[in-house]
């Protein structure tokens, strides 16, 4: 078991050691294994520090320089809208643990303003704002995604990583069946990665778990202030696209929650997608790309880091349910032709 407190007040000395922290609190939200925290030092002064200790810290390091540069270059009315990571000498400051088998790495944010939280379950009007406030802020990110550092992380990079742990550990999800039903998904997402001309989407900064206690808005249903990095990578757009399907879904928020495909077929996420294409137009091939990016999102974030993304009782939860239903559902419940009809696209619009 590591002992946070320390390592949280060693970074901070790595910071500013002439600063004096009185109280670490812990406010973690226990289905993750993130550790978040609540940092009171003796002059009143109040951050809040990160501390991870899965993935790579190159990737940490990497993800949080590509955010910082985001939120300084986003423009009215999203300025102010991603918490601010504390920088030291004009750079991100993150902080590296090594002792022994511990490698964990930290780093500290400003406090978040919060303001209205959105409601668990959306009324019409309610989903309508959120679909252009969404396409307004993928089009503000698309407009930076040239000057943004660059990413080593990619989709096709993480599938192999988890066919080659397949392939050193056959048993690692219990059984060679259940890993070489991964391994099929893995391949089915690498070729229609390929079939749906995925090279050709833009790559600009996704947040993918848009679960409402990661966002506020503000009293007129605008974006206001946005937090947790979990999952942050640079990639299509459409990454982000399940996550506004459960947000807009007719069950709405819940605290026990499972990964179903079927919000994506609601016509509430229809109404989403429709108010989302007239600020920032869909293509044929995107909309077909949606169930890649959800069957991704199992492969990479459930199976393969679910152990390190969600506490052990979840994370056995969800990656039974990936072989019971996700994954079976993924080339069975989701009809691209649907939502294409909707949006009035046409196979001429690839």
């Amino acid at each position: 078991m590591i002992d946070s407190s320390e390592i949280i007040k060693k970074a901070w000395e790595g910071y500013d050691p002439t600063k004096i922290i009185s109280k670490i609190k812990d406010i973690s939200v226990r289905v993750s294994t993130n550790y978040v925290f609540h940092i009171l030092f003796e002059d009143g002064d109040i951050i809040i520090a990160k501390l991870s200790y899965f993935g790579k810290y190159e990737h940490f390091k990497e993800d949080h320089r590509i955010i910082h540069s985001l939120s300084n270059n986003l423009l009215y009315p999203f300025d102010d809208l991603l918490a601010k990571s504390l920088l030291k000498n004009n750079r991100v400051y993150t902080y590296r643990y090594k002792y022994k088998k511990t490698d964990a790495w930290v780093v500290f944010y400003n406090p978040v303003r919060v303001m209205e939280r959105m409601p668990r379950r959306l009324d019409e009007k309610q989903i309508r704002k959120f679909g252009q406030q969404i396409g307004r802020f993928h089009k503000a990110c698309s407009k930076l995604r040239n000057v943004l550092p660059k990413s080593s992380k990619t989709l096709r990079t993480d599938i192999h990583t988890l066919m080659e742990q397949i392939e050193t550990d056959e048993k690692i999800f219990g059984s060679r069946t259940k890993a070489e039903f991964v391994k099929q998904h893995c391949e089915l997402f690498l070729k229609n990665r390929l079939k749906y001309n995925a090279n050709s989407f833009e790559t600009i900064p996704v947040f993918i778990d848009w679960n409402i206690g990661n966002f506020s808005i503000n009293k007129q249903f605008e974006l206001f202030s946005r937090w947790d990095y979990d999952w942050f990578r640079m990639s299509s757009r459409m990454m982000d696209f399940y996550f506004f399907s459960r947000v807009v879904s007719d069950a709405g928020d819940r605290t026990a929650f499972s990964y179903l495909i079927n919000p994506m077929m609601e016509d509430r996420f229809i109404l989403f997608l429709q108010e989302y294409h007239k600020v920032n137009p869909l293509t044929v091939d995107e909309l077909r790309f949606l169930k890649e990016g959800y069957r991704f999102f199992i492969l990479n974030y459930v199976m393969k880091d679910g152990n390190y993304f969600f506490s052990e009782q979840y994370a056995r939860k969800l990656q039974a349910e990936a072989f019971d239903l996700y994954l079976p559902s993924v080339d069975t419940a989701f009809d691209a032709e649907k939502l294409i009809h909707a949006l009035k696209l046409k196979e001429a619009e690839k």
